[in-house]
């Protein structure tokens, strides 16, 4: 992981020190694991929750309770209406059980990187641009899988910088930008920087591209072809990471044509979903937990696109049940997926105060088949044993249908971006 992991795993060991040496002695720890030295990893996970994450999303539901400000000032809402919008935007940020499921029962520390991230969107929305600048870079700089972000933020920051009225004021403007971005990057590397060496020998250990195209079953189009194309065994890794590169900028690339076109707060928040679809989708060495990248400004636009908040955690969760069932937190899956969905279906806010389409009875009926789908697989997991010869049908199965949802996502959000864009614009 990048250093700001580093540091934070030297805070959580002392912390832990203070409780359970053992845990954490040099050498000796290998291997340690007791029932109170879990549950000190856990506090660890919901201190870092209550001190990043929880403010972070109470400050995104504020800013992004109202998409129509201050972009567009078309309406406004009123003070009970925001309150009820930005309840549902907090709820759908902080119940959705793809995080839970694997920061709690995974110890993996998401929330610190994708806490910074909201915060960083928060700022720029708020047109701090520097500010965000350093927070997405401390992000990155923390796990790096931000760079699913990167292109959202660089394209909605240089629309930004475009839109200054002379070309001195432009320049100006990505100057300081660049000024930020490299000033954060040294203090965050700094013990590294005294030898390339040293630098190179943890930029190796962030990018292992020996560990393979992608990680057991997950719901990309790579693992998904791979029943029809055996990837890994046909072509190398040096011929395939600059596809995966290609590929990968060529699906976001869309969506950073229209940020620099016509930069918007909700833009941002579709440039981010769908710069981490085309990660998730095409990039090398992907993770199943690596979904919670894009879904994470979906939940965040809930306050527009509320049948995306309620059932994208779903699709979610259940394109990552192999791993959930590897980890024993099959139960937790179930309990967290269904208080979810009453949760946020109970305070879903009134149809004349949202610009959603929820109300449209069809996609109410795809969202039901899909998840009635979804339950069908795992009763069938239930009663039906796999093949012998093929034990892992099942895990193939999960991912496969989940592809096809999280693809159309893609695609439903590259349009919904370039509609929003030419509003925005019009305005």
């Amino acid at each position: 992981y990048p250093p700001l992991s580093g540091y934070q795993s030297f805070i959580h060991g002392l912390f832990v020190r203070q409780f359970d040496p053992a845990a954490v002695e040099l050498h000796k720890s290998r291997g340690y694991e007791t029932y109170f030295s879990k549950q000190l990893m856990r506090w660890t996970v919901i201190l870092s929750d209550m001190l990043v994450f929880f403010p972070a999303a109470y400050l995104a539901s504020k800013v992004f309770s109202d998409p129509s400000a201050p972009s567009s000032k078309q309406h406004q809402l009123s003070a009970l209406q925001q309150q009820q919008t930005q309840l549902f935007v907090l709820a759908a940020m902080l119940l959705q059980p793809a995080s839970i499921l694997i920061d709690h029962g995974h110890f993996q520390y998401n929330c610190i990187s994708l806490g910074l991230a909201v915060l960083a969107a928060v700022a720029i929305a708020e047109r701090k641009d520097i500010l965000g600048s350093v927070l997405f870079c401390l992000s990155l700089n923390h796990k790096q899988m931000g760079l699913f972000y990167a292109p959202a933020f660089f394209a909605h920051l240089l629309g930004r910088c475009l839109e200054q009225p002379t070309y001195t004021k432009k320049v100006l403007a990505v100057a300081k930008l660049g000024v930020s971005v490299v000033a954060t990057f040294v203090v965050c590397w700094s013990p590294w920087l005294y030898s390339l060496e040293s630098a190179g020998q943890v930029a190796r250990r962030i990018f292992p591209a020996h560990r393979g195209l992608y990680e057991d079953y997950l719901s990309n189009f790579w693992c998904t072809t791979s029943v029809a194309v055996k990837w890994r065994q046909l072509f190398s890794t040096s011929a395939l990471m600059p596809v995966c590169a290609g590929l990968t900028i060529l699906f976001a690339l869309p969506s950073m044509v229209q940020q620099i076109r016509a930069p918007s707060k909700e833009g941002l928040l579709m440039g981010m979903a769908n710069s981490a679809f085309a990660f998730y989708m095409f990039s090398y060495q992907v993770h199943e937990k690596s979904i919670m990248l894009p879904l994470l400004p979906i939940t965040m636009l809930a306050a527009t696109a509320a049948d995306s908040a309620i059932w994208g955690p779903v699709v979610a969760s259940f394109s990552m049940y192999p791993l959930l069932v590897r980890d024993g937190v099959s139960m937790a899956y179930l309990a967290t997926n269904v208080l979810y969905v009453l949760v946020m279906t109970a305070i879903l806010p009134p149809k004349g105060i949202r610009a959603v389409t929820v109300q449209n009875y069809k996609a109410a009926m795809l969202a039901m088949a899909a998840c009635g789908g979804a339950v069908c697989l795992h009763l069938l997991q239930l009663i039906v044993p796999p093949p012998q010869q093929y034990p892992w049908l099942y895990d193939r199965a999960f991912v496969t249908y989940a592809f096809w949802f999280i693809a159309a996502s893609m695609v439903y959000l590259n349009m919904r971006q370039w509609q929003q864009g030419s509003k925005v614009k019009a305005s």
